[in-house]
């Protein structure tokens, strides 16, 4: 197994050194900014990264404003009062994606912040209190009680709210396996995921790294 601090080395070379790659690290946000963002905001970067998975990122992100407006700004509390009558008419307006898998799930995701939020206040802090050493159960839980939460999904919802997260891209994946874990190209099962979480913990304690910069830096080390 490769030390991570070959790797930290590999990926300042690639891209012209501390500076450079420094500006490529993705923001981690505190516990108190984390705790303080409200669930309706949770639920609207859950449906973006719904939608924009298997599709053109550019073309969701072109019509996001459209989906603010159809789903008025994605309160949980309303969404979840949604008609089957008001789902149909949602899943042909133009000013989405026309995806009524993808629509439910909106719906969907409603009802699993409003179960968290009964126990945690919000979802914010309940992903705060989710111990780091174990994100691989987080991206478990979000997979089996939200909707279409699995994957990578789960994964950048997470790391696009600021939460302190590795993301298992594919550039990420050849990088582990070029160090030598002990994964496949697609890694899904618990033993793989417990494999991945114990190499980023690992290296999170060498190194004093936030995962979410672990996992870009070996991104950026992948030729």
């Amino acid at each position: 197994m490769l030390m991570f601090k070959e790797i930290h080395q590999i990926a300042l070379k690639r891209k012209g050194g501390s500076a450079a790659l420094a500006d490529l690290m993705p923001k981690v946000r505190s516990t108190r900014a984390l705790s303080g963002i409200t669930d309706d905001r949770f639920l609207a970067q859950m449906s973006r990264c719904v939608f924009q998975a298997g599709f053109v990122w550019r073309v969701v992100d072109h019509k996001w404003d459209g989906f603010e407006e159809v789903f008025f700004g994605f309160p949980p509390e309303r969404i979840v009062m949604l008609s089957p009558d008001q789902i149909d008419r949602f899943a042909k307006d133009a000013r989405i994606i026309r995806n009524r898998q993808k629509v439910l799930s909106v719906q969907a995701n409603a009802h699993y912040l409003l179960e968290v939020a009964r126990e945690h206040g919000n979802f914010g802090r309940f992903i705060t209190r989710w111990p780091s050493d174990n994100l691989v159960g987080l991206f478990a839980h979000m997979k089996k009680h939200g909707s279409r939460l699995g994957g990578m999904t789960g994964q950048r919802v997470l790391r696009n709210m600021g939460r302190d997260t590795f993301v298992l891209t594919g550039d990420v994946v050849r990088a582990l396996r070029r160090a030598g874990a002990d994964i496949s190209d697609s890694p899904s099962s618990q033993r793989e995921l417990r494999i991945v979480q114990d190499i980023f913990n690992t290296w999170h304690e060498e190194s004093g790294l936030p995962y979410s910069h672990l996992s870009r830096i070996l991104a950026c080390s992948h030729e």
